[in-house]
């Protein structure tokens, strides 16, 4: 494959990811009903997509060999990764009584926290891979 399916997919868990702890947040003040099941819904989203693009990761992780210099990095990016999976699927589970969602509580609100810091540091580890690594980035001949 010549271009990588893990970044394109990347963006999807993310985005649900923030805009659920978004609605987490910024519903504490006026504790709409409708936004519970929303934010549920995305952050249940977010989970589907996180194994889509975890699975994309593992795939690109095959092709770094043994003693790739960017392998540190790259295991420390999947291994906050599949913490910051762990850590909205929790929120999700905490959340829910049954297939209703609750208002978020403070163990929510941690959770999310914490996801959107894993978030962040994922990120910056994805983006060490590609920009001072090189991982995934075509070489140009000629």
């Amino acid at each position: 494959m010549k271009h990588p399916l893990h970044p394109a997919l990347v963006h999807f868990p993310i985005a649900c990811w923030v805009l659920a702890s978004l609605a987490d947040f910024g519903g504490l003040g006026w504790h709409p009903e409708w936004l519970w099941p929303v934010s549920a819904g995305l952050a249940a989203l977010g989970c589907i997509l996180g194994l889509l693009a975890a699975g994309a990761g593992m795939l690109e992780l095959t092709k770094l060999d043994g003693e790739h210099p960017a392998g540190r990095t790259a295991m420390w990016h999947m291994t906050l990764a599949l913490t910051t999976w762990c850590l909205f699927a929790g929120s999700l589970v905490v959340r829910m009584r049954g297939v209703t969602p609750l208002p978020p509580d403070a163990l929510v609100l941690a959770l999310d926290g914490a996801g959107l810091v894993g978030v962040l540091a994922t990120g910056w580890l994805g983006g060490t891979l590609v920009y001072v690594h090189g991982v995934g980035v075509g070489r140009r001949e000629g």
